[in-house]
């Protein structure tokens, strides 16, 4: 791009953010998910290694959170490594691991979002998964917007771990399964989920051009909007996010009907 476009867009988009974000309606999500997809098509894109991509997608995510605490949203889902990613070979996976372990830490230190993990974090390197836990503990106080770090997770086995947690429950008090079968429901279920006490996803993004779920949230986001936005993540900018708001706020929700 000629630096004189470049320039121009310095110039113009920051007035074009204020005044989108002036003109947003009052009903705006609650809980938005995000599917943070698109770090190494963009670092083949740009002629680096994938490590690159994923430090470069690590990097939007403060500013991220910042849009989001402008507006208002109160719980955000941070999709960074799903069960199948775990697979994946050791060349590709220590690195990434190391750069979600940094990030966790970068957004603790910061004393402004309280952490949540969400997962399974069996999946992972006992160090990992111990730094991960640490640095959640570290902002247990914050008062501010609750953030899910979604490590290690995959909505099948999120709904098996929920069905686990539930019969052990249920198993403890005596319960048979007989009793447990009349008595199981829609909430019971939800009650074990790795979000439980949170409120459902009322917008889930994903980025990158990619139009699937892949598992996200796949119980809490049965009544979700949904908006696909082409950028990469590491390219994902404020004016991205204020068009998913403002796509949101200018449907019609029907919660699943």
């Amino acid at each position: 791009m000629a630096d004189w476009k470049r320039g121009l867009r310095r110039v113009l988009y920051p007035a074009y953010e204020a005044r989108m974000v002036r003109r947003l309606p009052d009903n705006l999500p609650q809980h938005v998910g995000v599917m943070l997809d698109g770090n190494r098509r963009w670092a083949r894109a740009v002629g680096r290694d994938t490590a690159h991509g994923h430090r470069a997608g690590a990097a939007n995510i403060e500013p991220f959170l910042g849009w989001c605490e402008e507006i208002g949203i109160e719980v955000v889902t941070l999709w960074l490594l799903s069960t199948d990613n775990v697979n994946r070979s050791l060349h590709e996976l220590e690195p990434l691991l190391e750069i979600i372990a940094d990030v966790v830490d970068s957004l603790a230190d910061a004393g402004r979002w309280r952490l949540h993990l969400v997962g399974a974090l069996d999946l992972l390197p006992a160090a990992t998964a111990e730094r991960l836990k640490l640095a959640a503990a570290r902002t247990e106080e914050v008062d501010g917007l609750l953030v899910n770090v979604a490590v290690g997770y995959g909505g099948r086995r999120e709904i098996a771990d929920a069905v686990r947690s539930l019969l052990t429950e249920h198993a403890e008090k005596g319960t048979t399964l007989e009793e447990l079968a009349q008595l199981i429901d829609v909430e019971h279920i939800a009650e074990h989920l790795y979000t439980k006490g949170q409120p459902d996803p009322d917008l889930v993004i994903r980025t990158s051009g990619e139009q699937r779920l892949g598992g996200f949230l796949l119980w809490q986001s049965a009544k979700s909007e949904f908006y696909f936005c082409e950028a990469y993540w590491p390219e994902f900018r404020r004016v991205d996010f204020l068009r998913a708001i403002r796509a949101y706020a200018h449907r019609e929700r029907r919660f699943g009907t």
